[in-house]
């Protein structure tokens, strides 16, 4: 359906990660993902009834998947539950409820960022939607969107939607997400990625051991620039913010890589639609 997003959750916030963080934003939240992070495969298909009847997944008020709580896993994902589920909405539905925020004209002047996300946005079917929505609004609304999107690398970027985006937001995901290197790291599409003229890698990381292995896995094999790097803390809770923003910042000094915080879980914690 090019004439429709799939989408799982919209709202008005502000970007609280990677090298836009503090910037006005509107996500958009693609349903579906190729990864789990954090999960077992059978865990996802049941993941929304499974929180809302037995909280299986939750421990602490954070969401704890199967492989996090063996060991195999450092984090899980967050916004899992959220992007599980979906509903095809025809484009008009995102301009009216810029309408309803009042910030239609800051859309409009790329004031307001869009942030399409996931779940995996590159998902082939969302390419092609999004490209269709992009030219869509232009094509009808005089105004030319800022578009980020929020990618884990692993899908290939195609032109019809590479060349409408302003900037990639690379989450490129290391061991600790429970991912086999296969299915986390696909070169021609990391490739793909830093042919774009604005972009950034942003690693999530729970200890120095992650740091080299992000160096030994993308920056050292992909001659990645250290200036289109950055790192956050694993954490989607208030609990031990602060002790692991200054563990990164620790490790920006000693490392030379851009070392940033996750600024809404400061504000609102594991929230999602904030």
């Amino acid at each position: 359906m090019t004439d429709s997003l799939e989408i799982s959750e919209n709202f008005y916030s502000v970007q609280g990660e990677g090298i836009s963080t503090g910037v006005p934003a509107y996500f958009i939240r693609l349903k579906s993902c190729n990864l789990r992070c954090g999960f077992l495969a059978q865990e996802i298909t049941s993941l929304t009834k499974e929180i809302r009847d037995t909280d299986t997944y939750v421990e602490g008020g954070n969401i704890i998947g199967s492989l996090q709580r063996d060991g195999k896993a450092t984090w899980t994902c967050d916004s899992a539950p959220v992007w599980v589920k979906g509903v095809h909405k025809p484009f008009q539905y995102l301009v009216d409820d810029w309408k309803y925020q009042n910030i239609l004209d800051e859309v409009k002047d790329q004031r307001v960022h869009l942030i399409w996300t996931g779940g995996e946005p590159t998902i082939p079917k969302h390419q092609t939607s999004i490209a269709s929505f992009i030219k869509w609004f232009e094509d009808t609304h005089n105004g030319r969107l800022y578009n980020e999107i929020e990618t884990n690398g692993t899908i290939y970027i195609q032109d019809e939607l590479f060349h409408h985006l302003d900037q990639i937001n690379c989450s490129a995901k290391l061991s600790n997400s429970g991912m086999s290197e296969k299915q986390r790291i696909n070169p021609e599409s990391i490739r793909r990625i830093m042919e774009h003229s604005n972009y950034s890698f942003k690693f999530v990381v729970s200890s120095e051991e992650d740091i080299r292995e992000f160096f030994d896995s993308y920056i050292i094999p992909f001659n990645i620039p250290k200036q289109n790097v950055c790192m956050m803390p694993g954490l989607d809770s208030q609990d031990g913010y602060h002790a692991s923003t200054k563990f990164i910042l620790e490790m920006s000094k000693k490392y030379f890589i851009r070392g940033l915080s996750r600024l809404h879980i400061s504000a609102w914690g594991s929230c999602t639609g904030v």
